[in-house]
């Protein structure tokens, strides 16, 4: 029962991040991110759909003329990849790009949670922010690529990948979980290292807030707005459950 209320929970931090991001005071740290996303996400389509148009060109001559059949059914498959690239990639990607504001952006609500008052954030506070902010994303990537790989490897093994498969999902979950509570982990000066020790002993809370996050980034369009909302919410779940700045349980 405890483990399930804490699901609830933690999937109720989503609801509200998206709430809290519509505040007046918190828009350019919501917008500015949201246009350079949309315009890499139309970028990956657009050359992504180039590549299929190319690919298919080449192919289709080569094929009798009773398999044109076959140009229908790859374009379900070329769907099905594309969303894969969107999710692995694209929001790597879009987090590396988005990540100084994303931290001012948790960096604002914890200071709102916390009842506490800062300067005007200024482009000189956001360009400072950079180098600290792509390292801590750069750490996220160096944890989360060797164990992909190592799950999508097991995928591959019969029997094996029956076991494999849902792990995938969870890990997932669970990195969606990793990405966002770090923002303002590392506002707080947690290390990172610390924070998954911290997260692990609330699995349930973490996966939990993962969960619907995961399902949003899935879906194109509605995950530009899936991100912040998960910034947001993250932010608030780590300043009322975690372990508070630069200590740890």
């Amino acid at each position: 029962m405890v483990q399930e209320i804490a699901l609830l929970r933690g999937s109720g931090y989503l609801r509200e991040g998206w709430q809290r991001i519509r505040q007046p005071g918190l828009r350019r740290f919501v917008v500015i991110p949201l246009a350079v996303n949309l315009l890499l996400f139309a970028a990956l389509v657009s050359w992504g759909i180039r590549q299929f148009n190319y690919w298919m060109d080449r192919l289709m001559p080569h094929l009798p003329e009773w398999a044109g059949f076959v140009e229908w059914l790859l374009w379900p498959l070329f769907a099905l990849v594309v969303l894969l690239v969107l999710f692995f990639g694209f929001s790597i990607v879009a987090n590396l790009i988005a990540s100084p504001f994303y931290g001012f952006l948790a960096e604002k609500i914890a200071e709102q949670e916390r009842g506490l008052v800062s300067p005007a954030t200024g482009w000189h506070e956001i360009l400072m922010m950079v180098p600290r902010s792509l390292g801590r994303e750069l750490r996220k990537i160096v944890y989360y690529l060797p164990r992909l790989t190592g799950l999508l490897l097991l995928t591959l093994i019969p029997v094996v990948n029956l076991l494999a498969s849902p792990l995938l999902l969870l890990f997932g979950v669970w990195m969606m979980a990793v990405q966002y509570i770090d923002y303002q982990a590392d506002n707080d000066q947690v290390g990172f290292p610390d924070m998954l020790r911290w997260m692990q002993t609330r699995r349930a809370l973490s996966l939990g807030f993962g969960a619907p996050v995961y399902v949003g980034l899935l879906i194109p369009l509605v995950n530009l707005l899936v991100m912040p909302a998960a910034v947001a919410g993250s932010t608030l779940l780590w300043v009322r459950e975690g372990p508070g700045p630069r200590s740890m349980p």
